[in-house]
């Protein structure tokens, strides 16, 4: 028995925000839905949280995300050097919104700020002078925060990728229109991944300033990254293509239901048992990435 997300955020006392974000993090797990639509949360995995010690103030805190000002005077430092801490990549947003002035604010992790600080590793980061490198790059206007925040939500997309064409799609999702062209040259390729894309509610209305703004951040803009972004869809899609061809116009006609089709006898079950996120692949695809920042 599984529960829509809006019932499932009440039955949790979350606002829809942190349950989102609570989702996103891993959190809180969720399985397809059956007929196609918003994935739906496990009745097991509500009461798992709900059974879970320090029940729901420790859930809330798990999610509670703080801006600039907040999050430097959690790590005890001026603000203007914890936003060169975020824009260096040592700290990386958990989500963002615009503001009326359509000018997007990071928002970090409470609970992974305190343990930054906690870290005798990042100590010198904190008093001492940053290193010369770091400085070099700052100075030239580098800014890795959507970077970093593109490798969290490539996490997050992954993680609910039900199969290689998923993933290929969830993949496609981070890369510019152009460059997907290129590395898909097939028109009914690219038109089953564009179906087969995870749905996001929060980009704004289509052409939309925000939704420029938006996807600005949410498509790769550096050298590396977009390097190994195409690597990645072209490994998922070999795979893809050997498990099931994209459909074409000659065939059958799939339904939604068919397109996103379980591919092992054990996924089958209408309402399965939820399946952890599991982010070591996520960092293996981006470590060598996010390693290189200063």
């Amino acid at each position: 028995m599984t529960r829509p997300q809006g019932s499932a955020a009440r039955e949790l006392g979350l606002k829809r925000g942190e349950f989102d974000l609570a989702v996103r993090l891993g959190r809180i797990r969720t399985v397809a839905a059956p007929g196609g639509g918003r994935r739906r949360v496990p009745r097991e995995e509500i009461e798992r949280i709900r059974d879970a010690e320090g029940f729901p103030d420790t859930l809330r805190e798990q999610v509670r995300v703080v801006g600039t000002a907040e999050g430097a005077e959690l790590v005890g430092i001026p603000a203007t050097r914890f936003t060169r801490l975020a824009r260096a990549g040592m700290l990386t947003p958990a989500k963002f919104y615009l503001n009326r002035y359509r000018t997007v604010v990071w928002l970090y992790l409470a609970q992974e700020l305190r343990e930054f600080a906690r870290s005798e590793v990042n100590a010198p980061l904190l008093t001492g002078r940053a290193p010369d490198r770091m400085r070099a790059r700052l100075d030239a206007g580098e800014d890795l925060r959507p970077r970093t925040w593109r490798a969290r939500h490539a996490g997050y997309l992954l993680g609910q990728s039900g199969g290689p064409w998923e993933r290929a799609a969830a993949i496609a999702t981070l890369l510019d229109p152009t460059q997907l062209a290129d590395l898909v040259e097939d028109p009914y390729e690219r038109a089953h991944l564009h179906r087969l894309r995870p749905e996001e509610t929060w980009h704004g209305a289509p052409e939309s300033p925000t939704a420029r703004v938006v996807e600005r951040i949410l498509v790769a803009d550096d050298p590396d990254e977009i390097s190994w972004l195409r690597a990645s869809l072209l490994l998922s899609l070999a795979e893809a293509r050997t498990v099931r061809p994209a459909p074409r116009p000659t065939s059958h006609a799939p339904s939604p239901e068919a397109e996103r089709e379980p591919e092992t006898p054990a996924d089958l079950d209408p309402d399965p048992a939820p399946e952890p996120v599991r982010p070591e692949p996520v960092r293996s695809l981006w470590g060598r990435l996010l390693g290189r920042r200063a």
